[in-house]
């Protein structure tokens, strides 16, 4: 057999084996994401960490606020028995009452800023639950990469094929309800 009658068999089973091997690594592409937002949205334990934040939040405006209104309640009685003190008392209840206010205004930041810290000390919990959930799944599934496309333009197209979020946030919740 020469070599060209050998050349054509060759090609034509290259050609073959390129457009098997396409088809082949397109239906099962390495590189896949899934929607962050969904899953922060979707996942159950979300939900629960949210409303034990809230709570927590609740409480610490509601002792802020009781002393706001304590202290207005202060500044009305000074305001009524005013006409009635001397001048020394009138300086002394004034100070009492501005270092009072100083005092809730500093209470009032410490509050707001525990309720930020945590605010992401929740959320970080959940985004560690499916971090840790998404990369368990990706070793499991053998997938090379998984992205995580959060609707700010890092992902802007992808084959819904390749869209794992559905699958991912099954999971997740299904092992977070085995947890409880």
């Amino acid at each position: 057999m020469s070599m060209q009658k050998l050349a054509l068999p060759l090609s034509i089973i290259a050609l073959l084996l390129s457009i098997v091997s396409f088809f082949y690594l397109n239906n099962t592409s390495d590189q896949v994401y899934v929607d962050v937002n969904k899953l922060l949205e979707g996942y159950k334990r979300t939900k629960v960490v949210r409303t034990e934040f809230e709570g927590r939040a609740k409480l610490l405006k509601a002792n802020v606020d009781s002393l706001v209104v304590g202290w207005q309640g202060e500044l009305k009685q000074y305001e009524k028995e005013r006409s009635k003190m001397s001048k020394k008392e009138l300086e002394l209840k004034q100070e009492l009452l501005a270092n009072k206010q100083q005092q809730i205004n500093n209470y009032q930041q410490a509050v707001e800023k525990q309720i930020q810290e945590d605010d992401k000390k929740s959320t970080q919990t959940v985004i560690n639950d499916i971090n840790d959930y998404v990369k368990d799944y990706g070793k499991q599934k053998g997938y090379k990469i998984i992205f995580g496309a959060s609707g700010t333009g890092n992902i802007m197209y992808a084959d819904e094929a390749t869209d794992l979020t559905s699958k991912i946030l099954e999971g997740l919740n299904a092992e977070f309800e085995g947890k409880q």
